[in-house]
C-alpha cells in the first residue's frame, strides 16, 4: 500500500522560488514573515493579503452591515417597511374615512375647534334644521354639545315628552341601556327603575309576578297600562323584562341581566286548587341575539275518549284556552284538530290481574298488529304526524303519543307506563328592545306591530326546531327530521272547528 503513494503528504500547491530583492528594506519584511516556515529569504508566489485593522469578527459584522443595508444604493431611500407601516396605521389612514379616529392637534392649528362655527349660526337657524329631524335626533344635536343646547333650548326635550312621542322617547331610552346595568327600562312608565333583586330574577307563576317583582313599578296594578307579557301555558306567562334581562346578559355582559338557564322551570299544571294533569318543562337559548324558547307539555291520555273527554282534557275551563303551551293564532288553523286526532290512536291497554286460559288465550290473539298493546309505541297518521309552524308567527309544534312512566304504589315496582299525548312548542321571542320594535315578540303575540309576518318566508327551510334541539344537544344530533306543514293551510281566520 506504501508503494502506491496513499500515505504520502499532498504536494503543495505554492511554489517557492528566488527572486531579486529591487528594495533592501523588503528583504527583512519578508524573511521575517517567512522564515518560520520556509527559512530566511525565501518568498511566496504572491505576497500576502495586509492584516485587517480590526480584529476579524468584527471585520465580518461590518461586512455583513454593509451588505444588508437598508439603504437602497440605487435611490439612496430607506427599506425600513416596519417604520412605514407604523406610519401609515398611526399617523394617517389608509383611505379618507371620516369615521376614522383622527387625533386632535389643536395646539398645531390643522384642525381648528368647531365651536365657533357652530355659534355662528343663529337660534333660529338652528330650531328651523332640528324642524327637520325626529324627536329622537333633535335631542341627540341639542344633547351633542353645550352650544347646540344653549341654541335649540328645551324645545326638544319638550316635544319629546308628548303622549304621541312615546316611542321616540323609548327609542331614545333605549340607547342608554349599556350604561345602566342595574336598572331595566320599564314601558309602561317609560323610565327606568332600580332591579330589586340583580341576577336573581326567575320566571314564576302569573299570580307571584306582583308579589316578587323585577323592580318596583308604580303600574304595576294599572290594567290601561299593562306590563307586557307572553303566555306560556295555563297559569304561567313571561314578562317582557325577563326577556329584556336575558338579552342583555348575552349583549353586554352577566351583570346587566340574568343567565339563560336561570330562566328554565318544570312546573305541574292547576285548575283552581286541584291539579289538571299537565306537566310543563321550559327551556331558553339565545342565537343571533334573539330569545328562543321551547315549552313541552304532557298529560296521560286514556284510550278511546269521547268529544267530550277530548274537550275536557284539551281546554281549561277557566278561559278555554288549551291548557298546553299555543300562540296567539291557535285557534286559525288546525291545531287543536290534530291534536284530536292523535287522541284517537292511544291504544288500548289489556285487562291486568288473574285470568282464566281462555282469556289469556284471546289476549294472545290480540296481540296482533291490529291491536298494539301498552307497551307499544303508536304509530300516528299523515294528518297528525307531520310538525306544524304557524304562518304568522315564528312557532312551531310537534304532537306525539309517548310511554311516560308514572309512580303508581299499588303496581310492582312502584312504576308503570302509560301513553302521554307530548305537545311541543318552538318559539322565536324576539331580540328584548321593545316590544313595538320586536317583530317576532309582538307577533307571537298577535299585536299590531306584528300583522303580515309571514314565517315561512322569513324563517326559509331551517326550522326553529333544528336549531334549537342542535345547540342543546350534546352529540349536534338534534331531533329526526320531520315534515313541517303549515298550521294553517286553509289561512282561516277564525271559525268554530277549534273546539
Amino acid at each position: 500500500m506504501s508503494g502506491n503513494g496513499w500515505l504520502r503528504p499532498k504536494k503543495s500547491r505554492q511554489k517557492l522560488r528566488k527572486r531579486g530583492l529591487d528594495n533592501p528594506g523588503d528583504l527583512t519584511t519578508i524573511s521575517s514573515r517567512s522564515s518560520i516556515k520556509n527559512g530566511p529569504g525565501v518568498s511566496v508566489d504572491k505576497d500576502l493579503p495586509p492584516l485587517p485593522p480590526v480584529a476579524p469578527l468584527q471585520a465580518h459584522r461590518l461586512k455583513y452591515k454593509e451588505a444588508h443595508s437598508r439603504i437602497d444604493t440605487q435611490r439612496g431611500e430607506n427599506r425600513d417597511y416596519t417604520a412605514l407601516i407604523h406610519a401609515l396605521g398611526l399617523e394617517d389612514p389608509f383611505d379618507d374615512d371620516e369615521s376614522w379616529p383622527r387625533r386632535e392637534r389643536d395646539e398645531e392649528g390643522e384642525r381648528p375647534p368647531g365651536e365657533p362655527v357652530v355659534a355662528s349660526l343663529p337660534s333660529h337657524l338652528w330650531t328651523q334644521i332640528a324642524g327637520y329631524l325626529n324627536p329622537k335626533d333633535a335631542v341627540c344635536l341639542a344633547l351633542a354639545s353645550r352650544t347646540l343646547y344653549a341654541r335649540l333650548g328645551k324645545a326638544p326635550f319638550e316635544a319629546l315628552r308628548r303622549p304621541e312621542n312615546a316611542s321616540h322617547k323609548l327609542a331614545l331610552l333605549l340607547t342608554l341601556d349599556r350604561y345602566l346595568p342595574r336598572h331595566l327600562l320599564c314601558f309602561p312608565c317609560g323610565k327606568y327603575h332600580l332591579r330589586s333583586q340583580p341576577g336573581c330574577e326567575k320566571l314564576q307563576p302569573s299570580d307571584a309576578l306582583v308579589r316578587n317583582p323585577v323592580f318596583v313599578c308604580p303600574n304595576a296594578r294599572n290594567m290601561l297600562r299593562r306590563a307586557p307579557r307572553h303566555r306560556i301555558a295555563h297559569g304561567w306567562s313571561l314578562p317582557f323584562s325577563l326577556v329584556q334581562l336575558a338579552t342583555r346578559a348575552a349583549r353586554f355582559g352577566p351583570h346587566y341581566g340574568v343567565d339563560v338557564d336561570a330562566l328554565a322551570r318544570r312546573w305541574k299544571g292547576k285548575s283552581g286548587d286541584s291539579e289538571d294533569g299537565w306537566s310543563h318543562s321550559t327551556r331558553f337559548l339565545i342565537h343571533d341575539g334573539r330569545l328562543l324558547m321551547r315549552v313541552v307539555s304532557q298529560c296521560f291520555a286514556p284510550p278511546n275518549l269521547s268529544p267530550s273527554g277530548q274537550r275536557l282534557l284539551l281546554f281549561s275551563r277557566d278561559d278555554y284556552f288549551p291548557y298546553f303551551s299555543v300562540c296567539a293564532h291557535w285557534r286559525d288553523g288546525e291545531l287543536t284538530q290534530v291534536c284530536k286526532c292523535a287522541l284517537t290512536h292511544v291504544p288500548e291497554e289489556l285487562p291486568r290481574g288473574p285470568q282464566s286460559i281462555e282469556a289469556k288465550f284471546k289476549n294472545s290473539l290480540l296481540m296482533g298488529p291490529r291491536r298494539p298493546t301498552a307497551a307499544t309505541a303508536p304509530t300516528l297518521c299523515g294528518f297528525c304526524q307531520p310538525m306544524r309552524r304557524c304562518p304568522k308567527c315564528p312557532t312551531e309544534y310537534l304532537i306525539e303519543i309517548k310511554l311516560s312512566e308514572v309512580r303508581n304504589h299499588h303496581h310492582r315496582g312502584g312504576v308503570e307506563f302509560r301513553h302521554a299525548l307530548v305537545v311541543t312548542r318552538w318559539s322565536d321571542l324576539g331580540d328584548g328592545s321593545a316590544p313595538s320594535t320586536s317583530l317576532e315578540w309582538a307577533a307571537c303575540n298577535g299585536d299590531q306591530a306584528g300583522a303580515g309576518y309571514d314565517s315561512f318566508s322569513r324563517l326559509g327551510k331551517r326550522a326553529i326546531s333544528g336549531i334549537f334541539e342542535a345547540k342543546i344537544s350534546s352529540d349536534n344530533t338534534g331531533i329526526p327530521g320531520r315534515r313541517i306543514m303549515s298550521m294553517n293551510p286553509g289561512n282561516v281566520k277564525g271559525g268554530d272547528d277549534w273546539y
